[in-house]
């Protein structure tokens, strides 16, 4: 593994660490699902996407839409991570008055929209992404979204707008681990063939390791590989990545760890993060 590839394992394992610390002390969170996504996030942040921490209202700046709101906690922790905003201040999230509400709040820099109403993201990354074609602009809109949240009829609508005005500037990845609050999606609402979907409404899809940020990060430099088509990554994760008790354990969905469970959780994290640096 090269060293840059390291690094970025190694500040996921980190990231995980930080978010569990904050989900234990505000005693609420969406933990099962913001350790599935925490690879995607590290990926874009701290290797593809265009910012600029001085002035996050850049132009010029890649756009990120957290379609999956509810699993805000990993994107607070890179926020913070990379400057956006002071490291402390994630010691207020949930708490009264704290602007590090339980979903992506604009207030803070780096935020792009509030989110968390499943099937909105989709959506506007299409109007930003439409925006930037009529604006001549090169920017590329990221968004992600969950699995359960492919049952949203919104997000065809914007699927299927996506492919007609060929916005190959928006990049969709959906967070596919296959479970959510109340079980499997296949139990839920069954999605696939969810793949063949997608395709047919024009989009290039990509399937990809969602937890190895060597093939995340290869196939979201690549995107689009097809000129005039929006691209959808199918990053196939396990929810609660990175703890093992934790991992395709349903009701990790919106668990809170026990003082014991976040001690064993860091041991585990710690002892990734440390092989990682020394592989």
């Amino acid at each position: 593994m090269n060293t840059h590839a390291n690094e970025l394992k190694r500040k996921a394992a980190q990231i995980r660490m930080d978010l569990l610390q904050m989900i234990h002390h505000a005693k609420t969170g969406h933990t099962g699902s913001s350790l599935s996504n925490t690879d995607i996030l590290t990926t874009l942040y701290y290797d593809v996407m265009k910012l600029d921490v001085n002035n996050p209202k850049w132009v010029e700046r890649d756009r990120f839409i957290a379609s999956k709101g509810h699993a805000v906690e990993s994107l607070y922790c890179i926020l913070a991570d990379k400057g956006f905003f002071p490291k402390e201040e994630l010691q207020t999230f949930s708490q009264f008055g704290s602007r590090l509400i339980g979903h992506p709040n604009n207030k803070i820099p780096g935020v792009e929209m509030n989110t968390g109403a499943l099937g909105h993201g989709l959506s506007v990354a299409v109007g930003m992404g439409l925006a930037g074609k009529m604006d001549g602009k090169s920017y590329r809109v990221f968004t992600l979204m969950g699995d359960g949240e492919q049952a949203e009829g919104s997000i065809w609508e914007a699927a299927m707008a996506a492919s007609h005005y060929k916005l190959d500037n928006v990049v969709g990845i959906i967070d596919r681990n296959k479970l959510q609050i109340s079980g499997s999606t296949e139990v839920v609402m069954g999605l696939e063939p969810l793949e063949d979907k997608w395709s047919s409404f024009g989009w290039h899809v990509v399937p990809v390791n969602g937890n190895d940020v060597v093939e995340l990060s290869a196939a979201l430099h690549s995107a689009p590989e097809v000129s005039g088509k929006p691209t959808l990554l199918m990053a196939y994760t396990t929810k609660g990545k990175g703890v093992s008790f934790a991992e395709n354990v349903p009701h990790w969905h919106h668990h809170v760890p026990s003082d014991a469970e976040l001690a064993l959780a860091i041991e585990e994290l710690s002892k990734e993060a440390q092989v990682v640096i020394h592989e």
